[in-house]
């Protein structure tokens, strides 16, 4: 006889059966309870944008720097919220269970879920505040991470104070491609290159103005080729005196001239033997020497100051140069063959304005650069001294923007820099632009329709005619450089003759 099912009380009879409706029940009752028990909870749809926040996140508004919720919600998650991970959930739709987040609010302890629709895509993202104050709360396990993160900043120290030491004489590439910070077309364009370029043993010439990350890319080049294992010899040729710089490249026979070593010197080529040789500033080189450099790079041998015997050597060369060789060869200051020899694989670096979308990632790498140097927490600048960034010319470039961050944290009290401790530094640096913050960057922070300076009625009509025109623009001022050389041009713009061909046909149909 089969034994009868015991009867259950009323609240387990209540308890669905079917899996999906458990975990659905649960679902519903861990949001609950979340929403009242955490310090805080925020929603990203899967652009991270924040699309809600609950009352008690709220509260976390004017310490972020926003007094009013429409300035917060709506906008990119990581223009309001620093240091924010959320980004990375939708990215790998995994959850970050446990993490520490410091920003201008404080430090909390959060947890982040990736949300996920019928079919499994994750289409947001939700944040909560675990905890407002763990230093408090969770004492014991905050000065565990702090000692670790101690312990782990010394150790990276100590490792590059050895490994200084242990290259003492064989000098290595400092930087890789992951070195070179940015995600914008520019930006991954020259990396394209660069990598491409480092897969050769040609001849590299990288073009750009100064302080554009033209020898970090000479470093990254040389360690992702065959020649990683061999030296990296930098030399600038702009900081040697021209009577040295022979010696300096070929070397130096034993008792060549009087006041000579006499075990002689070995130059730079000889140092770059199974390596590489980086020229920077290969335009600043006097014409009786590109003669001889020309030899060298033809023959693969020098022959050292004082010395009739021809050494070979085994180097590959990477140059650099912020000015216009092409000029230079017209003006018959660069030998138009040693030009011709360099210029096998041309990288154009692009200015720090021509890749603004990369400034708030470089000034998140920069800071930590700084902090990893002094010790001490790196800069967080909020969304209005970023604005006030990216209105600047930057003449000097990613230099002259490390040189702003690091004169303004220096000056400040604490880690968070705002718009005040930024233009305080601008202000004294010749032709800095201080005033509203650009249109296209407070677009870029603001959703559609939000509120905020008058808009342009230029920047408002069709997007294809705004391009085609500034093209014309582009390809007028790149024939008026090149003298109408429209093989000039179309390397100057980084386009093909055919695609250049292409653009000017309107113009010339229109003037037939």
């Amino acid at each position: 006889m089969n034994t009868p099912m015991p009867r259950l009380p009323v609240s387990q009879r209540d308890l669905p059966r079917d899996a999906q409706s458990i975990l659905e029940l649960a679902a519903r009752s861990m949001f609950d309870l979340f929403a009242n028990a955490s310090e805080g909870m925020l929603l990203v749809d899967r652009e991270a944008r924040v699309v809600w926040i609950n009352d008690q996140y709220r509260r976390f508004l004017p310490a972020l720097g926003f007094t009013r919720e429409e300035d917060f919600v709506g906008h990119p998650v990581s223009a309001v919220v620093q240091n924010t991970q959320m980004h990375k959930v939708l990215e790998t739709g995994k959850p970050i269970l446990i993490d520490l987040l410091s920003n201008r609010a404080g430090t909390f302890v959060v947890s982040r879920i990736p949300l996920r629709d019928a079919d499994g895509a994750v289409i947001g993202a939700l944040g909560i505040v675990l905890f407002d104050q763990p230093e408090t709360n969770l004492q014991p396990l905050i000065a565990k991470f702090s000692l670790a993160q101690r312990d782990l900043d010394e150790a990276r120290r100590e490792l590059a104070t050895q490994r200084l030491k242990h290259s003492a004489g064989k000098r290595q590439s400092k930087y890789t491609f992951t070195s070179f910070v940015g995600t914008s077309a520019a930006a991954v364009e020259v990396k394209r290159q660069a990598r491409r370029a480092a897969q050769s043993s040609s001849p590299v010439l990288l073009l750009g103005e100064t302080g554009t990350g033209k020898e970090l890319l000479a470093h990254a080049i040389h360690a992702s080729s065959a020649r990683a294992q061999g030296p990296f010899i930098s030399v600038n040729i702009a900081a040697v005196p021209d009577t040295l710089l022979e010696a300096e490249f070929f070397g130096v026979a034993p008792g060549a001239y009087t006041g000579a070593e006499r075990k002689g010197r070995d130059g730079k080529f000889r140092l770059a033997d199974g390596g590489t040789l980086f020229l920077d500033e290969i335009g600043d080189m006097p014409l009786a020497l590109q003669a001889k450099l020309l030899r060298a790079l033809q023959e693969g041998e020098i022959e050292p100051l004082g010395s009739n015997k021809l050494i070979p050597f085994d180097a590959r060369v990477i140059a650099a140069t912020s000015r216009d060789l092409v000029k230079l060869v017209r003006e018959g200051n660069f030998r138009e063959d040693l030009y011709y020899r360099l210029n096998v694989l041309p990288i154009r670096v692009p200015p720090l304005r021509g890749r603004s979308e990369d400034l708030a990632a470089l000034v998140e790498a920069l800071g930590e650069d700084m902090a990893l140097r002094s010790g001490e927490q790196p800069p967080e600048l909020s969304s209005e001294a970023l604005a006030l960034l990216a209105r600047q010319p930057w003449r000097g470039n990613i230099r002259e923007l490390r040189n702003v961050l690091e004169q303004a944290a220096m000056r400040a009290d604490s880690h968070f820099l705002g718009r005040e401790q930024i233009e305080a530094v601008l202000r004294e640096t010749a032709g800095a632009r201080i005033g509203p913050a650009d249109d296209a960057f407070r677009l870029a922070l603001k959703p559609a329709g939000a509120s905020g300076a008058p808009v342009s009625p230029n920047l408002l009509r069709p997007l294809d005619e705004q391009v085609a025109e500034l093209e014309r623009a582009a390809i007028a001022a790149a024939m008026d450089r090149c003298g109408g050389n429209k093989v000039a041009v179309a390397r100057l713009l980084g386009i093909s003759r055919a695609k250049l061909y292409e653009r000017l046909r309107p113009a010339d149909e229109a003037g037939a």
